[in-house]
């Protein structure tokens, strides 16, 4: 791998356990997108989601594992150094992470729960992780027999926790606590049911929120309060054309352009990604066209930060392919891709 360029860094995680190799440091051409590979670091296993600070010197990383564990580490010119031993959530299979109020906050899958690690001023992580589990069950037996807490993230006032969760079909909607006690459940808000909502995006406006459901390709609508903390379901677009098959396809992550004209939307096993127009209020997402995600099985979706470059992990074909967004109909147009085993995800600093 090269070593010797400076400019802007890529953060690629994946699943060791797959033949990943852990964290991937690349470099990002400005004006193309296109990413050149230049260290790795297999410190935690399974680093399948990943988060960066606000000031972008340090990432923090979960460990997909039964055991369960989130990472810290500092950025420096030679890739991603360990800020001290991975630590416990108390929760098994973390699949996501974020950062809020001095807090390092982890969605963990298997046991459907959230966990609450603090962040110390060095930025590592302390413990033990206090722990807000998720109780329910949704209609589908094979994937919802239980709570699967699937992301968390903090509304942009920052005021409230959204934790996500397949298994129950709702979105719990919390407090945020910075005293180290587990954020405590203000409203749970039901979806669908057997819709499987995985992850969420909020609307630049702040007003709006769109969640991208797992087990039937939609995305559901909601006007969020945040002045109140209230979530409410407007409705929901289909992801897929009209005679396109859903049995086969999981959708798995979702962004939102900055000028909050474009969502994208990622589509495992129909390998693509759906392209949808939002009106000016936000209430109304339609869907424009799909195109190839460039693999197979696009497990993340990232924007770059200038807005023009749209890339996929594609966890089983093992690669991250890089597209240019068009202005004017937000359509993206493949550029290239980056050999990564097992790409989960993908952020940028």
């Amino acid at each position: 791998m090269a070593t010797h360029d400076t400019g802007p860094r890529a953060y690629i995680g994946s699943f060791t356990t797959a033949g990943g190799l852990g964290i991937t440091t690349a470099a990002v051409a400005p004006e193309t997108g296109a990413l050149t590979p230049l260290h790795s670091t297999d410190a935690v296993p399974n680093p399948s989601y990943l988060a960066l600070d606000p000031d972008g010197r340090r990432l923090y990383a979960v460990s997909e594992t039964p055991d369960g564990a989130a990472a810290a580490f500092a950025l420096t010119p030679r890739g991603p150094a360990p800020l001290g031993p991975a630590v416990p959530v108390g929760g098994a299979d973390p699949t996501h992470l974020t950062l809020a109020t001095g807090r390092l906050l982890t969605a963990n899958y298997s046991s459907g729960s959230v966990s609450s690690l603090p962040v110390r001023a060095d930025g590592s992580l302390g413990g033990p992780a206090a722990v807000l589990t998720h109780r329910g069950s949704g209609p589908r037996p094979d994937r919802q027999e239980g709570p699967h807490a699937h992301a968390v993230l903090p509304d942009p006032s920052g005021a409230w926790l959204l934790s996500v969760d397949l298994g129950t079909d709702s979105v719990r909607v919390c407090t945020l606590d910075a005293t180290g006690r587990a954020p405590a459940v203000r409203d749970e808000v039901r979806l669908r049911p057997g819709s499987g909502p995985r992850h969420l995006a909020f609307h630049p406006r702040g007003d709006r929120a769109y969640v991208i459901n797992e087990l039937e390709p939609t995305v559901t609508v909601c006007r969020w309060e945040a002045d109140r903390g209230a979530l409410t379901p407007l409705g929901e677009t289909r992801l897929l054309p009209d005679g396109a098959a859903a049995t086969a396809t999981f959708p798995s992550a979702l962004v939102l352009s900055r000028d909050g004209r474009f969502a994208w939307a990622a589509n495992r096993g129909h390998d693509s990604l759906s392209v949808l127009a939002l009106d000016a209020s936000g209430d109304t997402a339609t869907l424009v066209t799909t195109v190839p995600c460039g693999g197979h099985w696009p497990r993340d979706l990232a924007l770059h930060p200038d807005g023009r470059h749209l890339y996929a992990a594609n966890e089983r074909s093992g690669d991250v392919t890089w597209f240019t967004l068009a202005p004017r109909t937000g359509i993206p147009a493949r550029g290239g891709a980056l050999a990564a085993p097992a790409a989960s995800c993908i952020v940028f600093a």
